[in-house]
């Protein structure tokens, strides 16, 4: 009777535990807003931009998902972070090499401000919805014009090239110029 008792708990516990990995193994989707990676050279810096990318899904994003007149985190998840191996200019003004935190301000009136913000590692909101942003810390802003982008861009992507680095997602460009 005793092997019986024992062999039952034995099958009880591999099926608990067979049951559980399924079922976790059926909640690996891909994240939302994947991380993801811009770098490219601007004269002798090397500028990396590391962020989290959403995707439309159909959702209004400007003015909608992404509010006018409100610090954006510039992606999603964590605070988009800018990193720089050489002093640089954004758009007409210095920028010391190191790690900056990115923000955005859009506006409906096409004049945007891009923020880079000495603090990083924060998460990009807080729980009231805003960004997660000590304008204290601020080592730039600047103002840019988006443009309509000759593409629809689902993802949220960001390029780095000789001249700036931009940011692409649903039917605009936000092109930020860098010497």
């Amino acid at each position: 009777m005793k092997s019986f008792t024992l062999k039952q708990s034995l099958m009880s516990m591999l099926f608990l535990l067979m049951s559980t990995t399924f079922l976790f193994a059926q909640n690996n989707q891909p994240p939302a807003s994947p991380a993801a990676t811009a770098s490219g050279k601007i004269g002798d810096a090397t500028v990396t931009i590391t962020y989290s990318s959403p995707a439309v899904k159909g959702r209004e994003v400007w003015g909608g998902l992404v509010p006018y007149d409100k610090v954006w985190r510039a992606g999603a998840n964590q605070a988009t972070i800018l990193e720089t191996t050489q002093a640089i200019q954004v758009e007409g003004k210095n920028l010391p090499a190191g790690k900056y935190s990115l923000f955005m301000l859009p506006t409906e009136n096409n004049s945007w401000t891009v923020i880079l913000n000495s603090q990083t590692g924060q998460w990009g909101i807080l729980r009231t919805g805003e960004a997660n942003l000590d304008r204290s810390n601020d080592v730039l802003t600047a103002s840019v014009k988006p443009v309509k982008s000759s593409s629809m861009h689902e993802r949220l992507v960001y390029e780095v090239n000789a001249n700036g680095f931009s940011l692409s997602w649903d039917n605009l460009t936000i092109p930020v110029s860098v010497k």
